[in-house]
């Protein structure tokens, strides 16, 4: 197994290798899964790789008939099948997972896939017809005090916001690490979040999650898409939470951005933020989110960034936490992504009752984040 570089207080940055960003062990598709699926007939496509594809089976429902065994594949399937969301498409096949996938081999997929003549060419023309589902997740409350430090919000019983994103966030890579995704994982770029509360939830009760993407549209420098994360507990969806990502695409315009001169003057700070490149490591270890564009110099550079950058949902959580004290139960908070936060770097917080607020670079007041509360 590969070892870290550094030991916590070894650096100043706290940098993973590159072989710790994509260790871990491959998330085995359970027997009980492939026998449903290959009893309902031929996969549509032969030689899939059984460790990591659920893609050949994307189309019918996985969830085999109630069996004693409690760990078998889709003994617990949430609502049955797929019949329409909010805005959403007509229909998709569910396929329910026994648990959670390991986050560490689904970056291991991205980043092979990210190889020119290794990785999987893919161009689709619409959202993966299927969702993923998974129930029964519980908040395992040392990990729920150690997101809320590195975020920054209070000890509390109920949830943050942003919590659930990454309670569920595994389910949502998985989706996207889907052939059918429209763009490959490794390089996307996020670009926007909402996440809908619809009351408080604690600590001590389970959660069942559906993923599923929606919105394929174009967009100046490539397509976007939504991928839609929904949290229950006991059959009540409870959270929502919407997430656009944008693939860059060869041949898309460049758009028209703003001359710098254009730019309005940030709106009055309230807080400053001294940003470390421990907020990268720190966040990738709470939230499962290994992307190395935010955890190591190297990866950062591969794609384009001179230095690690700080991960969009940590911006949002530290926004939030914030305002802490003064959210409403149930709300709607929406971000939009501007410029990437660089690791280190010292950021300004702006917010105004309403409650509008935003992330701005403190010494040239560029914009990274702007955000809502409704």
């Amino acid at each position: 197994m590969a070892r870290r570089r550094n030991r916590p207080g070894d650096s100043d940055d706290g940098e993973l290798s590159v072989n710790d960003l994509i260790e871990g062990p491959t998330e085995v598709i359970s027997p009980a899964a492939l026998a449903a699926a290959r009893a309902a007939g031929p996969a549509p496509e032969a030689g899939v790789d059984e460790t990591h594809d659920l893609s050949a089976y994307a189309t019918r429902d996985l969830t085999p008939p109630p069996t004693s065994d409690p760990t078998a594949a889709g003994t617990g399937d949430l609502t049955g099948r797929a019949g329409g969301h909010d805005g959403g498409p007509p229909a998709q096949a569910r396929v329910v997972l026994p648990g959670l996938p390991r986050p560490a081999a689904l970056y291991r997929r991205a980043l092979r896939d990210a190889v020119p003549g290794i990785g999987r060419s893919r161009r689709p023309d619409a959202a993966p017809p299927v969702e993923l589902a998974v129930a029964g997740v519980t908040v395992d409350r040392a990990h729920l005090a150690e997101y809320d430090r590195v975020c920054g919000f209070r000890l509390a019983d109920a949830l943050p916001a942003t919590y659930p994103h990454v309670l569920g966030f595994p389910l949502a890579l998985r989706l996207m690490t889907l052939p059918e995704f429209p763009f490959p994982l490794a390089g996307v770029v996020h670009v926007g979040n909402r996440i809908t509360v619809r009351r408080a939830v604690a600590a001590d009760v389970p959660w069942d999650f559906v993923a599923h993407a929606e919105h394929l549209r174009p967009h100046a420098r490539g397509r976007q898409v939504d991928v839609v994360l929904v949290g229950s507990v006991d059959g009540e969806e409870v959270w929502r939470g919407v997430s656009t990502y944008l693939g860059r695409e060869r041949g898309a315009g460049a758009g028209t951005g703003r001359e710098p001169g254009e730019r309005p003057a940030p709106p009055a700070a309230t807080a400053h933020w001294r940003l470390t490149p421990r907020v990268g490591t720190q966040y990738a270890r709470v939230s499962g989110d290994h992307n190395p564009i935010h955890t190591s110099r190297l990866g950062a550079r591969l794609f384009g960034f001179p230095r690690p950058i700080a991960h969009g949902m940590w911006s949002k959580a530290r926004c939030l936490a914030a305002l802490e004290s003064r959210l409403p139960e149930a709300y709607t908070v929406e971000v939009g992504f501007k410029l990437p936060v660089p690791l280190p770097s010292t950021v300004a917080f702006s917010a105004v009752p309403g409650w509008d607020f935003a992330l701005h670079d403190a010494r040239t007041g560029r914009p990274h984040l702007v955000g809502t509360v409704r």
